[in-house]
């Protein structure tokens, strides 16, 4: 009887579980932020809890389980829309490798180790740190590499109707996300808002609160993507 109680249980939280996964997103299943991951770990621990004690109820379960999909999809929708708070749950980018040198700063302050880093690298198919022109490890702790190229000849101070070149960096370079201007992103490339707003003229663009998101890459080329 016992027996049949666990399984039937069993077959229960594994489809609830797989519910509420599905409810949190595609997200959850390939790499998971910080936070994500702790809600993962926690919804597990339940499910785990409730089949090994039969004599606790379903309900028992079920109820923190579902508070906790509750509070990932609300804390999802708020950072959808706030990126302060999306990096603060999420994590920024670290950059361990720009032109051919490693940043043993921000190793250290990850706790990220050279043979993590040279892993990495070898997945990505480079056995040379000075084969690197960018890597940056993302903040679900995958390390994204930019092999090195030729270098572009540096060009003339350039006036606001060409575009600048970006040759080291996170790329793309978020210049407005969620119609709010990145004045950081714009004082890496030696930029302001004068020339931005001139950019977006140029699209047919009259007010930066009409783009969704805008990025430059490092052959100076934008991409916008209008409001609905």
């Amino acid at each position: 009887m016992e027996l049949t109680a666990i399984t039937l249980r069993t077959l229960f939280m594994y489809l609830f579980v797989f519910l509420i996964l599905r409810m949190m997103g595609k997200r959850e299943i390939g790499k998971l932020s910080v936070f994500d991951l702790v809600i993962s770990i926690m919804i597990a621990e339940i499910a785990v809890i409730a089949i090994e004690v039969p004599s606790r109820s379903l309900l028992s379960a079920a109820a923190p389980m579902a508070v906790l999909v509750l509070l990932q999809l609300v804390v999802s929708n708020i950072t959808l829309k706030n990126r302060k708070l999306r990096l603060w749950f999420e994590g920024k980018p670290s950059v361990i490798i720009s032109q051919g040198n490693l940043n043993w700063k921000e190793m250290k302050r990850q706790r990220y180790s050279l043979d993590d880093l040279m892993m990495q690298l070898r997945e990505n198919k480079i056995d040379h740190v000075g084969d690197v022109e960018l890597a940056v490890l993302e903040s679900s702790g995958k390390l994204s590499v930019i092999p090195a190229e030729k270098k572009i000849p540096e060009q003339p101070a350039a006036d606001i109707g060409q575009r600048p070149r970006i040759r080291y960096g996170l790329l793309p370079l978020p210049l407005i996300m969620d119609g709010v201007i990145q004045d950081d992103s714009l004082e890496r490339i030696g930029k302001n808002r004068f020339w931005l707003k001139q950019a977006l003229r140029r699209e047919g663009i009259k007010d930066y609160k009409q783009v969704a998101f805008c990025s430059l890459d490092h052959k100076g080329r934008l991409y916008i993507n209008r409001r609905k």
